[in-house]
């Protein structure tokens, strides 16, 4: 086998394969050298034991490169966003007819929410689907609240946070009115639907996926 192994070319099977001639013990060396290079964890007496008894597939290794890992972009903190007033209304935008188209455009969602608001539609579907709807633009007004001052307020609703709603009125004044300890409500094309804020403290991403209970009568 290792007669084999270290066979060299003949002149005229180098000029066959165009094969530079080396001395028995160049090609002895170069053998050597490669098969510690293709298996580095074997010695020399072992690879040859290992020759013997069996073929030995060499292979090709690459070096791999470390992975690198990738950065996460995180967003804003809240306290951040606060500190930043990226939801702050400047108060030359507090107008209510500029915010007019924007209650045009929920009442078209609203409708298409509701498949058509006809008059033999069942009050029971357009709660339900107001109550996990988006209410960004939509009329509101406080009819209870233990906050007497709190009620009649009416207006678009401009922004929904987990506890407050915040209002702008036909006189151009945006309120700020806590969900707690109010009940509101929501009129569209006849149909009036009852809001009990305390009940509905969660932001409108969350309540999409919340399954409201139906109870016979709530406090404020």
């Amino acid at each position: 086998m290792k007669a084999v192994i270290y066979h060299a070319f003949s002149h005229k099977e180098a000029k066959e394969h165009d094969v530079q001639e080396l001395g028995t013990q160049r090609a002895e060396a170069f053998v050597r050298a490669f098969l510690k290079r293709s298996i580095p964890h074997l010695s020399q007496q072992d690879c040859e034991s290992h020759l013997q008894r069996k073929a030995v597939v060499l292979e090709y290794f690459t070096r791999q490169k470390p992975k690198q890992q990738k950065k996460k972009s995180r967003g804003l903190s809240a306290k951040q966003r606060r500190d930043m007033r990226l939801f702050d209304i400047n108060p030359e935008q507090q107008r209510y007819s500029l915010f007019l188209p924007l209650h045009e455009l929920w009442k078209q969602y609203i409708r298409d929410l509701c498949h058509g608001l006809k008059p033999d539609t069942q009050p029971q579907m357009i709660q339900a689907k107001l109550l996990k709807a988006d209410l960004h633009g939509a009329i509101i007004s406080v009819t209870k609240s233990k906050c007497p001052s709190y009620v009649g307020v009416t207006g678009i609703l401009l922004q929904e946070t987990k506890h407050v709603f915040k209002i702008i009125t036909q006189e151009d004044r945006l309120k700020v009115i806590p969900k707690l300890n109010c009940v509101f409500t929501i009129e569209i094309d006849g149909f009036i639907s009852y809001i009990y804020g305390s009940k509905f403290q969660l932001r409108s991403s969350e309540r999409s996926a919340k399954k409201f209970k139906v109870k016979g009568t709530i406090d404020l």
